[in-house]
């Protein structure tokens, strides 16, 4: 009772009252998918705190090595769970735009805002200049690996006996180099030193591994169920208001789903512990690119609409910015809050392109009519 209780001092764990006003408007009471929408979104955002709360508790457990490879694993898994939701219901459109988002989002908006407000606060900050230049190389290399099947796709488009194969044969090489830069992350000293003692400074065990293992369960449940009801409003809200599958995939998803690392890593970067929120900023958009993008091109073979690791003009255009941005920043092993306010500048421009593109499209299918 006393962990459950702990849990509201953080103000971010009161929206878990959203949890059965959702169950009951989406199952009993049916109401407006507007609302279910929102308040699924709501959920979600306390639940995926406490996937993470509980992974890093028990992280705290078993060591930095199977700790480590907890944080891998399920360091996204709220927004794998909506989104393989989304594939049963054949949004696969919003899949693509929210691993796009998601991968913008960290690059951009997270690591914009852990810039400007860290900056802001303690000047010029420092990290470790090689684990940057790692991340930043493996960030451009899943850039590639996201590129080449869009633009190989063109030459043989309609043709799902060569398109599939395709997707899946570059998901399965983008797994095995996400292995292996875990593997690495283990074995190279000077990352993991640095990265387990400032995570040290931020988490202290605080429950047993069964109250952690209980947590972890109720809160992967609840998503399990909070996305269910989001993803069954979405159609409904995109009809609503004239938005696109793209808009709420590219910007609302990543943000639900992400919103409590999010946090974490601007409150790091506050406390002038920048190496660890760079980690988290870069390693979540690696996580995003190398594991959770191949692994649902996988499970939408399940489904009745495989997806195909393909991405339009505007999504390759976001990601390829964010990627390169981002990596040119992290190079230098400094940072400040300029760099942080020109990162949030460009997010904000994304936002604003994606959120007038239905109505760009529509004008131009009217015109072309």
């Amino acid at each position: 009772m006393s962990t459950f209780l702990s849990l509201f001092r953080n103000p971010l764990y009161y929206l878990l009252v959203a949890v059965p006003l959702t169950l009951v408007g989406e199952f009993v009471l049916h109401w407006d998918p507007l609302v279910i929408f929102i308040l699924a979104c709501a959920a979600i955002i306390p639940l995926a705190k406490l996937v993470g709360e509980a992974t890093e508790e028990l992280a705290v457990h078993t060591g930095p090595k199977i700790g480590g490879l907890l944080n891998a694993t399920l360091g996204n898994a709220a927004e794998l769970i909506i989104t393989i939701f989304a594939l049963r219901e054949g949004l696969v459109d919003l899949v693509r735009a929210s691993i796009a988002g998601s991968i913008m989002g960290n690059l951009l908006l997270v690591m914009g805002l852990s810039l400007l407000l860290g900056g802001l606060k303690n000047g010029t900050q420092t990290f470790n200049r090689r684990t940057a230049g790692v991340n930043a190389t493996l960030l451009i290399l899943a850039l590639f690996a996201l590129i080449v099947p869009s633009l190989f796709d063109t030459a043989i488009v309609g043709e799902l006996a060569r398109e599939l194969p395709l997707s899946e044969g570059v998901a399965i090489i983008m797994i095995v180099l996400y292995g292996l830069s875990v593997f690495y992350s283990f074995t190279a000293k000077d990352s993991v030193t640095d990265r387990d003692s400032a995570a040290e400074d931020v988490h202290h065990a605080k429950w047993s591994v069964p109250t952690s293992v209980v947590m972890l369960a109720i809160s992967t449940i609840g998503i399990v169920l909070m996305s269910e009801a989001l993803v069954g409003a979405v159609e409904a809200v995109t009809i609503q208001f004239g938005l696109s599958e793209v808009f709420i995939g590219i910007i609302l998803i990543p943000l639900v789903g992400n919103v409590a690392e999010h946090l974490v890593a601007v409150q790091v970067a506050y406390k002038n512990k920048m190496e660890l929120s760079m980690a988290i900023s870069l390693g979540s958009s690696l996580q995003i690119a190398l594991f959770v993008a191949p692994v649902l091109v996988f499970v939408s073979l399940l489904t009745p609409t495989p997806m195909l690791l393909v991405f339009n003009g505007f999504e390759l255009v976001a990601l390829a910015a964010s990627s390169f941005i981002a990596a040119f920043i992290a190079q230098d092993g400094e940072s400040n809050w300029l760099e942080g306010a020109m990162l949030l500048g460009i997010y904000a421009i994304f936002a604003v392109a994606f959120f007038v593109l239905p109505v760009v499209e529509s004008v131009a299918h009217s015109a072309g009519g």
